[in-house]
């Protein structure tokens, strides 16, 4: 039998304790830096993950909305309302909460009915970031409120952070509360939020081509309320607007830290406007339909009689051929109407009468006329009667 020596029981030294705690606490704080490391890797990544989903979200917003502008606008309504470096307005028929619309881009049940359709006169706002209010006038397709509403995107200062750089991206429909897109946005250096680029036709240069409208030539604008009009399509505003078939986005993104914990990156994405510009079929044959009323009534404010109507079917539809408006005017103790009066080009639907006489009692008769020359049948007014 072994019998074994109190040494050979004995556990281990205060040397080799220490040892292995050395040991021990070495793998530790490998172990745990190597923790650190991928912690901070993860955050970093799930930042610059949460920064670029920020961004695309924004575009997506953007390019949805914007290649729908003009669809589903008469004639009279212009596509693109007002362009600047950080804002965009334009008309379209996005989105209708009537069942079995079709023509409308969207369906959505619990849209607001103010906005699902066009502005009117009574309605009229300031586009944000502009000095300029909009619309001037109430766009109708016949007798019925235009379908089409206006949606403004637009980039404000965050007033809620304290970096001064911060921008919201907002989306506004009609004079509805503008929604928030996106935050944590930037300017990009040396790149406006908002570039555009306009068609030049071939004669110009050869060959069709987008070119980008010189900063200096921002903002743009509608200044003549009637789309299409002589006065609309002589106006260098409307001319340089109209020619706008694409919007470049540059933004700058951001995980919303500062100094040495902030991340960025500079995004731009090229956007196409496919519904812009699309060209006004006209066709001259058949009598042309007026299909509106005529109202008359007297203004003292002006000692003349206020004559008022709609656009007339053929001017935004069918034929599409409607040139001028054509008013007659006769006294009551006449039989008929004889001469015309007066005519109006086509996108006129006022006119104030001030040549009458005190005592007399008026009717008004009107006409849409197209190119053949071929009127519609002649509507009347009710009886004015001049004090």
């Amino acid at each position: 039998m072994i019998r074994r020596t109190r040494r050979d029981e004995a556990g281990l030294t205060l040397i080799e304790l220490m040892i292995a705690l050395v040991v021990f606490s070495a793998v530790l704080a490998g172990t745990l830096a190597f923790l650190r490391a991928q912690g901070r890797s993860f955050t970093l990544g799930s930042q610059r993950a949460a920064m670029l989903q920020n961004g695309r979200f924004a575009f997506q917003e953007l390019e949805r909305n914007l290649r729908t502008a003009g669809s589903g606008a008469p004639d009279i309504q212009p596509s693109l309302v007002y362009l600047d470096t950080s804002v965009v307005a334009f008309n379209a028929d996005f989105v209708t909460n009537t069942p079995g619309d079709v023509f409308a881009v969207y369906f959505n049940p619990d849209a607001p009915d103010g906005g699902t359709g066009a502005m009117t006169q009574a309605m009229r706002t300031p586009i944000p970031q502009a000095a300029v209010a909009y619309p001037d006038t109430s766009y109708m397709t016949g007798l019925i409120n235009s379908p089409a509403e206006t949606i403004v995107f637009f980039f404000q200062p965050d007033t809620t952070t304290a970096r001064p750089d911060d921008y919201v991206l907002y989306r506004r429909v009609n004079n509805l509360a503008p929604e928030v897109v996106s935050r944590n946005l930037l300017r990009a250096p040396g790149a406006p939020f908002f570039q555009y680029f306009r068609q030049v036709n071939a004669a110009l240069t050869g060959s069709e081509s987008l070119q980008p409208v010189p900063p200096a030539s921002l903002p743009l604008w509608h200044s003549v309320p009637i789309h299409l009009t002589l006065a609309d399509t002589v106006a260098a505003f409307a001319i340089n607007i109209d020619s706008v078939r694409a919007v470049q986005v540059t933004i700058a993104v951001t995980n919303g830290l500062t100094g040495t914990a902030e991340r960025r990156r500079t995004l731009s994405r090229f956007m196409r406007l496919p519904n812009v510009g699309l060209a006004v079929k006209k066709t001259c044959g058949d009598e042309p339909i007026l299909g509106t009323p005529l109202t008359a009534t007297w203004n003292p404010a002006v000692l003349g009689v206020d004559l008022a109507w709609n656009a007339a079917v053929d001017e935004l539809a069918g034929e599409k051929d409607v040139q001028r408006y054509v008013i007659w005017r006769r006294l009551t103790a006449d039989t008929g109407f004889a001469d015309p009066y007066t005519s109006l080009p086509g996108g006129t639907y006022v006119f104030t009468d001030q040549a009458v006489t005190p005592g007399a009692h008026y009717f008004y008769g009107l006409a849409a006329q197209d190119c053949t020359p071929s009127n519609s049948a002649l509507v009347s007014s009710g009886e004015v009667v001049v004090p």
